[in-house]
C-alpha cells in the first residue's frame, strides 16, 4: 500500500441548480405579506426596478376585465386592480448617470419615498405570566432571601402556568448560586442553604398568587388549587379530584357512585363542575403575537358562475425603469466591473418580473383546478368535498407535484364558505357503493354530527357508526373510524356515556 499525494481523471455527472430558480421556489412559496416585502425589498436595493404609474394599472385592470371565462371551469380570469397610489419616484431631479457610476448609492429621493413605504403600526406587548407574577410578588413582605428563592420559582414556571421541574432541582440551583456568591465574597458570609421546609413553605406562597392554579405540579393539583381558591374545599368536586383522580380521568362513573355512596348523576355532575376549570392558567398571559391572515385568492359566486380573483391589489407593482436603462445603454462611460453590476442588475430586474408573473398565473391555474374539482363544496358544504392530492392537481395543470405543494404551503382563500387554507381542500378519500369517492374531511364531518346528535345515556359506538356510514354508501373499516374520531378528539363510547 502505497502512501502520498496522487491525482486521477475521470467523468461525473453533477446537478447544479442555478441560484434564481431557488429564488423562484421561494417566490411561490412566500405568503402575500412576505412577498409585499420582499418586493420593498428588491424595490430599494435594484434600481432598475420602479413602481407602475396608476394610470399603467387601470390599463391593465381593463384588460382583465375584458377577458372571457374559462371554458372548462366557467371560471372568470382575474381582475387586479391597484388600490394604492404609488408616489412619484422624481426621475427628473436624479443625476441618473452619477448614481450609475455610484454603484447605485445615491438618488435620495426614491429612498425617501421607500422609507415610508416600510413605516409600520407598532405592536402593543402583552404583560407576561412571569411580570404578573413578580408585581404581585413586590407587594409581599418578603426577606431577601425569600425573595431570592421567589424569583426561582417565577422562573421555573412555564407559560402554561406549570411548574417546569422539581423542588429538588429549584432548591439545589439555587443552593449553588448562593454558594457560589459567598465563595466570590470575602469575610464571613451567611451561606446556610435553603431547607425543604423553606420549599415547601414558598411554593405555598407561589399557589396562593392569581391566576388560581399558577405553581401546580402536575393537573390534579391545579385543579385544587382552583377549587380551592373557588372556596370550595368542602364540595364533593374537589373530593372527586383529591381521592379518586384516575376514575375521574377514565370516566367511571358507576366506581365513583359506590364509592361515595352517592349516585351515578351527581358523580356526572361534579365532572361537569371539573371540565369548567382551566388545565393550562398560564397561557392566558401567553406573550405570542398575534397571527394575521390576508387571502391570497378570493372566490365569489356572481350570477351563478364562481369567480377567482388575486388580492393583491396592495403588491408593489414593478416593471424596468426607463431612465435607468437609457444610461446603461451607452456602455462606453463604464469600465469592465459597472458594466458586469449593471447588468447583472438588470437582468435581476428583468427575472423578477417574470417570475412575479409566473407565481400568479401558477397560483391562478392551480385555484382553477381546485374550485372545478371541489364544485360540490362550495355548494353543499363539507360532504360535498371530493379527495384530491398534490399528484393529481400536479398532472392536471402540468407542474411538478413539489411545484403545487410550494403554491397552496400557507396560502389561504376567501371564499363564500369562509376564509380557507389551500391545504383544506386536499385530503385522502374512501369509495362509495355507487363507485363514487367521498374525502376523509367529509367522513369526519358526518362523524361529528352523528356523535353530537347521539343520545347521551346510548352513545354510539364506532361499530355502529361504521354501520350507519355503511347505510350511506361509505365502505368504512371500524378502526378507520375510531382513528378519525381520535383526530377529531372524540371520546369513545364508554366515556361519553352520561347515566
Amino acid at each position: 500500500m502505497r502512501t502520498g499525494l496522487q491525482q486521477s481523471t475521470g467523468l461525473r455527472q453533477e446537478l447544479k441548480v442555478n441560484p434564481r430558480l431557488y429564488q423562484a421556489m421561494d417566490l411561490l412559496y412566500m405568503p402575500l405579506l412576505d412577498l409585499q416585502q420582499h418586493l420593498k425589498q428588491e424595490l430599494l436595493t435594484n434600481p432598475f426596478l420602479e413602481l407602475v404609474e396608476p394610470d399603467e394599472e387601470d390599463g391593465d385592470s381593463t384588460d382583465a376585465e375584458n377577458d372571457e371565462p374559462a371554458e372548462a371551469t366557467d371560471l372568470a380570469e382575474p381582475e387586479v386592480t391597484a388600490e394604492a397610489e404609488p408616489e412619484k419616484t422624481g426621475d427628473d431631479d436624479v443625476d441618473w448617470e452619477a448614481v450609475l457610476l455610484d454603484g447605485f448609492e445615491t438618488g435620495g429621493q426614491r429612498e425617501e419615498h421607500e422609507q415610508r413605504e416600510w413605516y409600520e403600526p407598532v405592536t402593543v406587548d402583552t404583560r407576561h405570566l412571569s411580570d404578573h407574577l413578580a408585581e404581585q410578588l413586590s407587594l409581599l413582605d418578603l426577606s431577601p432571601r425569600q425573595a431570592f428563592l421567589a424569583d426561582e420559582f417565577v422562573g421555573n414556571i412555564s407559560d402554561d402556568g406549570w411548574l417546569s421541574c422539581s423542588l429538588t432541582e429549584i432548591r439545589d440551583g439555587a443552593n449553588e448560586v448562593i454558594v457560589r456568591a459567598a465563595e466570590a465574597r470575602e469575610g464571613d458570609v451567611d451561606v446556610a442553604i435553603f431547607s425543604d421546609d423553606e420549599m415547601l413553605a414558598m411554593l405555598q406562597v407561589i399557589q396562593d398568587l392569581d391566576p388560581p392554579g399558577v405553581g401546580a405540579r402536575d393537573l390534579r393539583e391545579c385543579l385544587l388549587l382552583q377549587l380551592r381558591a373557588a372556596g370550595q374545599s368542602d364540595s364533593l368536586a374537589y373530593r372527586v379530584v383529591d381521592e379518586a383522580f384516575d376514575e375521574l380521568i377514565a370516566h367511571r362513573w358507576s366506581e365513583l357512585a359506590k364509592r361515595f355512596g352517592i349516585s351515578a348523576q351527581l358523580v356526572q355532575g361534579a365532572a361537569d363542575d371539573i371540565a369548567k376549570l382551566d388545565p393550562k392558567p398560564g397561557l392566558r398571559f401567553s406573550s405570542s403575537g398575534d397571527n394575521y391572515i390576508i387571502p391570497d385568492l378570493v372566490i365569489e359566486k356572481i350570477d351563478g358562475h364562481y369567480h377567482i380573483f388575486l388580492n393583491d391589489g396592495n403588491l408593489p407593482r414593478l416593471k424596468l425603469s426607463r431612465a435607468y436603462q437609457e444610461i446603461a445603454r451607452d456602455k462606453k462611460r463604464f469600465d469592465t466591473e459597472s458594466k458586469d453590476f449593471i447588468a447583472s442588475k438588470l437582468n435581476s430586474a428583468n427575472w423578477m418580473i417574470q417570475a412575479i408573473e409566473q407565481r400568479r398565473q401558477t397560483m391562478l391555474k392551480v385555484m382553477h383546478y381546485i374550485v372545478d374539482r371541489q364544485r360540490d363544496f362550495f355548494e353543499r358544504g363539507v360532504q360535498g368535498l371530493k379527495p384530491l392530492t398534490l399528484r393529481e392537481v400536479a398532472e392536471a395543470v402540468g407542474m411538478h407535484e413539489s411545484t403545487v405543494s410550494r403554491v397552496t404551503n400557507e396560502k389561504f382563500v376567501q371564499t363564500p364558505r369562509g376564509v380557507l387554507p389551500l391545504k383544506f381542500f386536499f385530503s385522502s378519500g374512501l369509495s362509495t357503493s355507487d363507485g363514487d369517492d367521498v374525502s376523509a374531511r367529509g367522513i369526519k364531518d358526518q362523524i361529528e354530527k352523528l356523535v353530537s346528535g347521539e343520545d347521551t345515556k346510548n352513545p354510539l359506538t364506532d361499530q355502529a357508526i361504521v354501520e350507519i356510514l355503511q347505510q350511506t354508501g361509505v365502505q368504512i373499516a371500524r378502526r378507520t373510524v375510531a382513528k378519525y374520531r381520535d383526530q377529531l378528539g372524540v371520546l369513545p363510547a364508554r366515556m361519553r356515556k352520561r347515566i
